[in-house]
């Protein structure tokens, strides 16, 4: 996220900057955003070590306030009675480490915008120095059109530019006609954006302050430019230059694009400065939250050390170290890892590994490849092939090889008469005598254990997996597991394979493998899979598969990072309350006539819509609830992504339980407005 600082001055003295700075910086904060406070010159009182004590910052009291002057006067008298001028070289560099530091930096002015600091400087030649915008406070009843429209004036005069307007209510009692009338004549006549009125605060305790504070104070005002032209104009070469994945570009081009600009931690941020809860981690690929510190260093670290080295004749520190740390990690039975840059050349590796293992071997009659219907595996034709969804995969069956589809039941729409999660055993019973039958012919079966994602969050009952690795086992045929959207940490486990102990020969990791920051893919196998393709050079049994950036040490070295945070932060042990708090307020969804079923493992979720609860009809496809809810939802900061009818839940593992449930009321208002009206 790019840093931006906001200078925060006063129609007057005591207008209550320093509580206005406090309720701004803990709403910030509040949602995911790194904010800091800067008071650089104080006279008289505890301003700054009051904001470093109630927003818990780290930061050393000097830096916060380089200038500290004892006699509560005007800094130019203070100062020269206390015999220590203003030492305006400490007061950059300490800007320019606070600065660098956060993303949202809070400067406190002393008094209003005309109050000299020496002889030479006024307040508002500092603002010019920090070469940032403005907000002013304003207190409410008599006199606040007055000194506001003043302010407004010289803050305008001075060539600055003016992000809003805050009242503050520093009295506590009912507001009268003044209090309740002058926001209103101080936006008409000063033609400012008013950011809200900070109500009178008796407990500063941050949670009572986000109660209180929380939708009444505009931060997405406060954090938008007053004019962007950047949004307009790379919407229009967006949609001049820009072909997008999964997206009919008809629809794109009537459309409104968000632009994203920046992130932190949970948040998502438009070239405008409005921010969306991350809802489905950036596709499936944030871990940690965005702007992780740990990773971001390491990355940088990386890229002064190495950029990028092929691994075709040669290896890098990062790849190496991190294939180790991976199968220390990984399923019981894998110990080899060959890199790629992507879930699906994960899988069409692990495709080709498993079919030249066979003839390598001798044994060449195996070459049926197995998998489920509803199944998916990626988008390349080898990946496409694997796949079992007409409405991604038909249109390219002319160029695909043929594979072996076993059909596998949602359990969401059983037949009259059977029963969960018998139901589900009976197909898995089918898939055996199928093997049983067949399987000489098989080199391996591809699936994703326990959720299919892409489908529309079918989640396996418990057994189903277990039962799929016996039959795979027995027969000899080699068992694929795709975690590329399960592993790290998703359902729960570190890999869903472990919620039931299996240990496939071939494991594909992607999107989460790097905490979302760069991309890279592994795929892990079994030394007796690995050890199909040792043989001499003149046997020409070698496997001809690699990636020009196989291995990026960058993409390596955030990876590593990543692991690095699960084991300092106790990742996967925090999970489970939050997995528990989804869970139980995911019912409430249940209320609401058009969602027929609500699927979860883990921060795996899926809301399904559906035209018709009691019969389970989906509505139709060309109606697009789904895409509409997810339209609708972001005017409650919040992004998400439909498949078809249901609606995936899939944060940052790092999400609060604040933020879940902010996430989920939103998605319920979203469903309300699209599909019941209301």
């Amino acid at each position: 996220m790019k840093s931006q600082s906001i200078f925060i001055t006063g129609t007057d003295t005591d207008v209550g900057k320093t509580y206005t700075t406090l309720v701004l910086a803990s709403l910030l904060k509040h949602q995911g955003i790194h904010t800091g406070v800067f008071k650089p010159v104080q006279c008289g009182g505890d301003d700054a070590a009051f904001l470093k004590k109630h927003l818990e910052l780290d930061d050393d009291l000097r830096t916060i306030n380089p200038c500290f002057a004892r006699e509560p006067l005007s800094p130019h008298l203070a100062f020269e009675r206390q015999k220590t001028p203003v030492d305006l070289a400490a007061i950059d560099r300490a800007y320019e480490q606070l600065r660098d530091k956060y993303d949202v930096l809070l400067i406190e002015g002393a008094g209003g915008l005309m109050v000299p600091v020496n002889k030479d400087l006024m307040i508002c030649d500092l603002i010019r120095r920090f070469q940032t915008d403005v907000v002013i406070v304003s207190r409410l009843g008599l006199g606040a059109i007055n000194h506001s429209l003043l302010t407004i004036n010289q803050v305008r005069q001075a060539g600055l530019k003016i992000r809003g307007l805050i009242f503050n209510q520093t009295e506590p009692g009912r507001r009268g006609i003044p209090e309740q009338t002058n926001p209103e004549a101080v936006a008409a006549y000063g033609q400012v954006k008013q950011l809200g009125t900070v109500p009178y605060l008796k407990d500063l305790k941050s949670t009572s302050i986000i109660k209180r504070c929380d939708g009444v104070i505009d931060t997405h005002l406060l954090l938008k430019s007053p004019s962007n032209p950047n949004t307009r104009r790379l919407t229009e070469w967006d949609k001049q230059y820009v072909w997008h994945p999964f997206t009919q570009m008809r629809d794109w081009l009537t459309d409104e694009p968000l632009i994203i600009d920046q992130a932190r931690g949970s948040y998502l941020i438009d070239t405008d400065g409005r921010r969306y809860l991350d809802g489905v981690s950036s596709l499936w690929v944030n871990v940690h939250g965005h702007g992780k510190e740990h990773i971001d260093r390491a990355v940088k670290d990386q890229v002064d050390r190495l950029s990028h080295s092929t691994l075709l004749g040669l290896s890098n520190t990062p790849a190496v170290e991190l294939a180790k740390k991976l199968i220390e990690i990984a399923p019981s039975g894998l110990s080899k890892v060959f890199y790629s840059d992507n879930g699906s050349s994960s899988v069409e590796i692990a495709i080709k590994m498993a079919y030249q293992y066979w003839q390598n071997i001798g044994q060449t009659q195996k070459t049926g490849i197995v998998h489920l219907a509803n199944s998916y595996h990626g988008d390349t034709l080898g990946s496409v092939s694997v796949g079992g969804i007409d409405l991604f995969h038909k249109v390219y069956r002319n160029l695909i090889f043929p594979t072996i589809q076993i059909d596998f039941p949602d359990c969401y729409r059983l037949p009259e008469g059977k029963q969960y999660p018998d139901y589900a055993f009976e197909y898995v019973d089918r898939m055996e005598a199928y093997f049983r039958d067949h399987h000489q012919e098989l080199a391996a079966m591809v699936i994703e254990p326990i959720v299919q994602g892409a489908a529309g969050m079918i989640i396996w009952p418990g057994g189903v997996l277990k039962r799929m690795e016996d039959i795979c086992r027995r027969y000899d045929v080699l068992l694929i597991a795709d975690e590329v959207a399960t592993g790290f940490g998703r359902t729960g486990r570190m890999f869903a394979c472990e919620h039931e102990e299996v240990s496939p020969d071939i494991l594909c990791l992607a999107k989460g493998i790097t905490g979302g920051y760069l991309p890279l893919a592994a795929t892990l196998t079994s030394q007796r899979v690995y050890d199909g393709f040792v043989f001499d050079y003149a046997d020409q049994k070698t496997f001809f598969h690699g990636h020009t950036y196989t291995g990026n040490p960058l993409c390596c070295a955030a990876a590593i990072a990543s692991l690095e945070v699960f084991g300092k932060e106790r990742v996967m042990a925090k999970l489970a309350p939050k997995i528990k708090y989804l869970s139980k307020h995911l019912q409430m969804f249940y209320n609401l006539d058009s969602v027929g079923d609500v699927r979860q493992l883990g921060m795996m979720a899926g809301i399904e819509l559906v035209a018709d609860r009691a019969t389970r009809e989906p509505y139709p496809w060309t109606e697009k609830i789904g895409v509409k809810i997810c339209q609708e939802v972001r005017k409650h900061g919040v992004i998400l992504r439909p498949l078809g009818n249901v609606i995936v839940i899939m944060p940052p593992l790092s999400i609060t339980k604040a933020e879940i449930r902010t996430m989920l009321d939103a998605t319920y208002k979203a469903i309300q407005a699209v599909v019941q009206g209301s």
